[in-house]
């Protein structure tokens, strides 16, 4: 059996607390892990020295912050491959996404499997230990056919707790949608395919490093066919926690395509499809009215907030604090990194804090009991650095069905991360408020980053897989994608 004892903490944050000031946040604290789980935490002087005498592994913590391993909850790693593509730099989704669709139809299973690690490297090196990836395009090339395999293969390769889920689009513009046909699939092979997969790859067990989940594209992307059925058979697993996961309310032209094809807000037309529940989540929701809200949090349907993405292709600012208050489950995402060119999860975290306070200030005045109130009275409390912080843990894990991760705490499994709080992101800052200062003073790399028990990023430097080799094949394929799919136009 192995053990890892992180010791002497300067300031140990558990987050174990639904309510993010209420969590402890421990000083000269220590912590033990037996395999994949956390056996003790507290103050250093409180421990065991039988504890530290049989700790095969010891990090010696002074100076650093230790913080629950941060949750992303969407994503799609292949788009690590086009970021800062010439042509979308400036646009919105609908033209962003026609932009890109071409390029990523070149896609073979190396690209998928290069630049899904290259994608976990940087999420690791910020602290995240457990990732989502919304792989929803399948082409076939003359280097092979892409499944959801390669990115499996990659995950388990570079030690990152993952969930895979089982992206699609089968509506292409023939149909009326908005992908070419070129990258749509069949609806029968979807299913069969996820089928497959649930069956091969799907742990329902606590603790599990795998899960896997249906996630239908988009409403301008499948069939409503397609969304029921998937919902169906994600269901029939019953008692196994496979989930559903899809873009929802993203933009303008998100809620006019829906009200044009369904007559309904994105929200009615997920409820008419059987997609609210606490098996489900969405990403964006930048347009969910009050209504959506309302059903939303009767439903406890989950919301995967991307503020830089939304930002980047200037979708809008998401209603963070009605949900919150609402009781909608909310967690962070850092979404493609060709919408937000980067997939640094305290950074996402930071946004959202500094976003939500904007959106506040910028929301027009309301009349209450005769007087006047202005968007930005509730001012810089609309979010605190521990809100955001909470979103990027606990919040994660709650949208992604997981209750054995995402604060620290006896019986957890061992997913942390420790920042140094000697460097000089936080000089100034960390002598005040170490917790704070993770957000409000800049987005430092992780020193530390452990996952499941294993230390998969050691002094900054990732332990799995060799950085430079993997940097150096992703840009070459980058630049062979984009090459083709010149070619080809």
């Amino acid at each position: 059996m192995s053990s890892l004892l992180i010791h002497n903490a300067a300031c140990l944050a558990t987050f174990d607390h639904t309510d993010p000031a209420q969590g402890r946040e421990l000083k000269d604290a220590s912590l033990f892990v037996r395999d994949n789980l956390i056996e003790w935490i507290g103050p250093t002087a409180d421990m065991l020295p039988a504890l530290r005498d049989e700790a095969s592994e010891v990090i010696d913590a002074r100076g650093h912050l230790v913080v629950p391993g941060l949750v992303n909850t969407h994503h799609h790693m292949y788009q690590s491959l086009t970021r800062a593509i010439p042509g979308v730099q400036d646009a919105e989704l609908f033209s962003w996404l026609r932009g890109l669709y071409p390029i990523w139809a070149g896609l073979s299973p190396e690209a998928v499997r290069v630049s899904t690690q290259v994608a976990m490297a940087e999420l690791l090196m910020s602290g995240c230990t457990t990732s989502s990836d919304h792989l929803y395009i399948y082409p076939n090339s003359r280097h092979g056919k892409v499944s959801l395999e390669d990115s499996i293969e990659a995950a388990q390769q570079i030690g990152m707790r993952f969930m895979a889920t089982r992206g699609s689009m089968s509506v292409g513009q023939s149909q009326g949608g908005l992908p070419p046909d070129a990258v749509v699939e069949r609806e029968e092979a979807i299913l069969k395919d996820s089928q497959r997969l649930i069956e091969t790859w799907h742990d329902s067990h606590r603790g599990a490093m795998l899960q896997v989940a249906l996630a239908p594209c988009s409403p301008f992307s499948v069939s409503p066919t397609l969304m029921k059925e998937s919902a169906a058979l994600a269901r029939s697993f019953k008692g196994q926690g496979v989930r559903l996961h899809t873009h929802l309310a993203e933009n303008d032209h998100d809620i006019a395509y829906s009200r044009e094809k369904f007559n309904k807000t994105p929200a009615q037309y997920a409820q008419e499809l059987g997609w609210l529940g606490d098996d489900v989540w969405h990403a964006h929701c930048v347009k969910l009215d009050d209504e959506g809200i309302s059903l939303f949090a009767a439903s406890r349907t989950g919301v995967a907030h991307c503020p830089c993405s939304n930002m980047r292709l200037a979708s809008g600012i998401a209603p963070l604090r009605r949900m919150l208050n609402a009781g909608v489950p909310v967690g962070l995402g850092v979404d493609g990194s060709a919408s937000n060119d980067g997939a640094h999860l305290v950074s996402e975290a930071r946004h959202a804090l500094l976003l939500a306070r904007v959106g506040r200030a910028l929301q027009l005045p309301e009349e209450r009991d005769g007087k006047t109130f202005f968007g930005c009275d509730l001012g810089p409390t609309e979010m605190t650095a521990r809100d955001a912080l909470h979103l990027a843990t606990r919040g994660g894990a709650k949208v992604m069905g997981r209750s054995d991760i995402g604060h620290l705490a006896v019986s957890m499994c061992a997913d942390l991360a420790l920042f140094d709080l000697r460097s000089l992101s936080f000089a100034g800052g960390a002598v005040h408020d170490p917790v704070a200062s993770l957000l409000l003073c800049a987005s430092p790399q992780a020193a530390y980053t452990v996952v499941n028990g294993r230390v998969v990023v050691r002094e900054g430097q990732l332990t799995t897989v060799d950085l430079g080799p993997l940097i150096e094949r992703h840009n070459r394929l980058a630049m062979q994608l984009a090459e083709a799919a010149r070619r080809s136009a």
